[in-house]
């Protein structure tokens, strides 16, 4: 069995599309294929499964372009799901992932109303006790706070670079009213590739250049995690981070032979596809898995 990663949920791409585009990566310039989605979704769920990874297969929930994208609907531990808080089109998602996560045994946990944004798995990576998180976008540092204190977890607190505008001003999303960034989601910017054991540490990739000079220098501080450097380059043109480890393989984008090279190096084996048309949503390989881990 995987070290970590070993059981995830997947949906579908039956509603797949980008008409409204919550983020900077749908820029609606060519249609999506849902024959050629479905075709990448299916040779992810293929790559995990011959990893050694269990996948859970839901329907997807009926009307939502972005059901497919499990990662976002919570975070998961045990047998509790603290369940994320979406942004305006992705609202129908919620209550319909609250009912998949409660029929596979998952304690259902909602935030205090306060606190309005929370991207699930998508803007908080676990690494053993340790819980990568991101804010500023589409995830409140005090849900944070509250998932990290819920579950166990040792918050270190992270914020990707603004979208900035013509005029050098961070961008407002014209559709979902949020702060934009490429790096909308933490998982576009950080991968945890190994967990901690009683030996060693755990191991990070992380894009410098894709965090805020204070994250920036937050990580390069933070001696408990090795770290592999992800050039900018590879992070923005094949979502190299937006991968699935299993502490042993690692099923990524193809494209990034410098990021390659550096997982081999530290002798992980990697599964490497083409997902064009996942990518016109924003996403990839860990933005269609929720691990129950």
């Amino acid at each position: 069995m995987p070290a970590f990663n070993h059981t995830v949920l997947m949906s579908g791409v039956d509603y797949f599309d980008d008409s409204a585009p919550i983020n900077p990566l749908m820029t609606q310039e060519a249609a999506i294929d849902l024959t050629e989605a479905a075709a990448e979704h299916g040779c992810i769920r293929e790559a995990l499964q011959s990893a050694g990874v269990t996948v859970h297969t839901v329907e997807p929930p009926k009307g939502c372009q972005d059901g497919v994208f499990t990662a976002n609907w919570a975070l998961v531990r045990g047998d509790k799901a603290v369940m994320a808080r979406l942004p305006n089109a992705r609202k129908a998602e919620e209550p319909y992932a609250a009912e998949v996560l409660k029929s596979f045994g998952k304690e259902i946990i909602w935030l205090p109303e306060e606190i309005e944004k929370f991207s699930g798995q998508g803007d908080a990576l676990p690494c053993g006790d340790v819980l990568f998180c991101g804010s500023g976008y589409r995830s409140d540092p005090d849900a944070q706070a509250f998932v990290a204190k819920t579950l166990g977890y040792e918050r270190i607190q992270l914020k990707a670079k603004p979208w900035l505008g013509d005029d050098g001003q961070p961008v407002i999303n014209a559709y979902s009213g949020l702060p934009d960034s490429f790096y909308y989601d933490l998982d576009l910017a950080l991968s945890v590739l190994k967990f901690p054991t009683n030996t060693k540490k755990g191991l990070i990739a992380w894009c410098p250049a894709a965090f805020t000079p204070e994250s920036q220098a937050v990580l390069r501080q933070f001696d408990g995690v090795d770290k592999i450097e992800v050039d900018e380059t590879e992070a923005v043109n094949s979502l190299v981070c937006n991968l699935v480890s299993t502490g042993d393989t690692v099923i990524m984008n193809d494209g990034a032979p410098t990021f390659t090279a550096a997982l081999e190096s530290h002798g992980l084996k990697t599964i490497r596809l083409k997902n064009p048309e996942l990518a016109k949503g924003g996403g990839s390989m860990r933005c269609t898995t929720l691990s129950f881990n």
